[in-house]
């Protein structure tokens, strides 16, 4: 078993300055997931109690709830789990995946993407969102499908596992769009070219 290092818990809050809408399934996504506000007020909260404390003329606005999210990454940095309260998001590198500049599925990638499927059948969701990036090596162009023809790749694979006709896949390649570290070092290069799968919580 691969040892995993927590890297950071946010805790929940409940605050009283703007609400954020409550995040729904993207037929036609034009960011990737986990960029969208999740969370929703759990309880009301009345305005007129004479135990809040405001400024002379001042007004609440609506509650917001701050999302739990717990982060899990392997010691090699090869994948990385993201839990919040609505979305559970898997980011596997593409090193792990599939060769140098290619969109076929390496032999490390099958047991990987079964993890991520058994999963998935555990939150019994409906909606799976497969996105890949690249880094910004190369052309724009050139990263934009190969990180299309990878996402399609893990798609695939993942439907394979799943064999449930009731779950609707959006994939999508963004190419160099969305980096999570700095492209300007091979470190930080390795992280960027990835394949994300991002589907609803909706189990315990």
């Amino acid at each position: 078993m691969t040892p995993r290092l927590t890297l950071a818990v946010a805790t929940a809050t409940l605050v009283i300055i703007g609400m954020a809408p409550a995040a729904h399934a993207d037929t036609t996504p034009s960011v990737p997931p986990g960029t969208e506000p999740t969370a929703s007020a759990p309880v009301e909260v009345d305005a007129n109690d004479p135990d809040l404390k405001l400024p002379e003329g001042g007004t609440l606005a609506e509650p917001k709830v701050l999302d739990i999210k717990q982060v899990v990454e392997d010691e090699t940095g090869d994948e990385r789990r993201e839990d919040t309260n609505a979305d559970v998001t898997f980011a596997l590198q593409a090193e792990v995946l599939f060769g140098k500049d290619s969109a076929k599925l390496g032999a490390q990638a099958q047991a990987r993407i079964g993890t991520i499927a058994a999963e998935i059948k555990k939150q019994h969701t409906s909606v799976v969102r497969v996105f890949g990036f690249t880094d910004d090596l190369g052309s724009s162009a050139h990263g934009d499908v190969l990180s299309k023809q990878r996402a399609d790749a893990v798609q695939a694979e993942l439907a394979g596992e799943l064999n449930d006709p009731d779950i609707t896949f959006e994939v999508r390649g963004y190419g160099e769009q969305y980096p999570i570290s700095d492209n300007s070092t091979e470190e930080g290069r390795k992280k960027n070219r990835r394949v994300e799968v991002t589907f609803p919580r909706t189990a315990s």
